[in-house]
């Protein structure tokens, strides 16, 4: 059901779009001075305490409520290949503090957004080309490797771009072709942020948002259609349930 544009939801919006460009605008000030003094290790708890602001008041001005689900599924020892659906910019911040650290696939053209794209760049994304797509692919299995390696968790969302609320895309195979050729587990995860805060609009919208987190999807023994196919009818139930 697309949300009304109520008086409550125009206020929350206008007084959030403010707040959101102050603070990510100070954030993409301060990135690069920050990446340029401070070793990597505290690149990202200083970037998630602009992540962890920006939700918080994202909650409080527009009159959002957040459920997560399954939160026990997050293991606290190791690095995992996380699946996420897409639906809009909200998940792209509670992700980096879910499990972190964490270095997230995405287009490359975002790294060269003002501000929010220099924050970006302190996170070591994967920033990829996605009309090379065989190109695309081979970078996702090399610099993900190395990130897990590293100890950082990878970030995929297998639908390649933001999808509406109650509509499906073909899921693509590169997390699970990376959780194979790392031996790393899949950590898949679904939310319905995208009634909320939906995409190309700068309304946001007061409501709930429920995230699951499921248990991890181990890679020993499998290969890689095993490994997608276990993920994909894991995520869609799990979007069905909370559209």
């Amino acid at each position: 059901m697309k949300p009304k544009k109520t008086l409550r939801a125009l206020v929350g919006s206008t007084l959030f779009a403010v707040v959101y460009g102050v603070l990510t605008g100070f954030t993409g000030i301060f990135a690069p001075l920050v990446a340029w003094l401070l070793p990597m290790t505290w690149r990202q708890p200083l970037l998630n305490l602009h992540n962890h602001a920006l939700l918080f008041l994202f909650r409080v001005i527009c009159g959002v409520k957040v459920e997560v689900i399954g939160r026990d599924n997050i293991p606290s020892d190791r690095p995992v290949v996380l699946a996420s659906n897409h639906q809009s910019e909200w998940e792209t911040y509670l992700l980096q503090v879910i499990k972190t650290p964490i270095s997230t696939v995405l287009k490359k053209e975002l790294l060269s957004i003002p501000f929010f794209g220099w924050g970006l760049r302190m996170v070591q994304p994967i920033a990829i080309d996605r009309s090379k797509r065989a190109g695309a692919l081979k970078q996702i299995l090399k610099q993900g490797k190395e990130r897990i390696q590293a100890g950082r968790s990878v970030l995929i969302f297998p639908e390649g771009t933001r999808t509406l609320p109650g509509q499906e895309r073909a899921f693509n195979k590169g997390a699970a072709m990376l959780a194979s050729s790392s031996g790393t587990a899949i950590l898949p995860l679904v939310h319905n942020a995208g009634h909320v805060w939906p995409g190309r609009t700068w309304l946001r919208y007061p409501g709930k948002i429920t995230v699951t987190i499921g248990p991890l999807i181990e890679v020993d023994g499998k290969d890689t259609n095993q490994i997608h196919e276990e993920m994909e009818i894991w995520m869609r139930e799990a979007m069905r349930q909370h559209p």
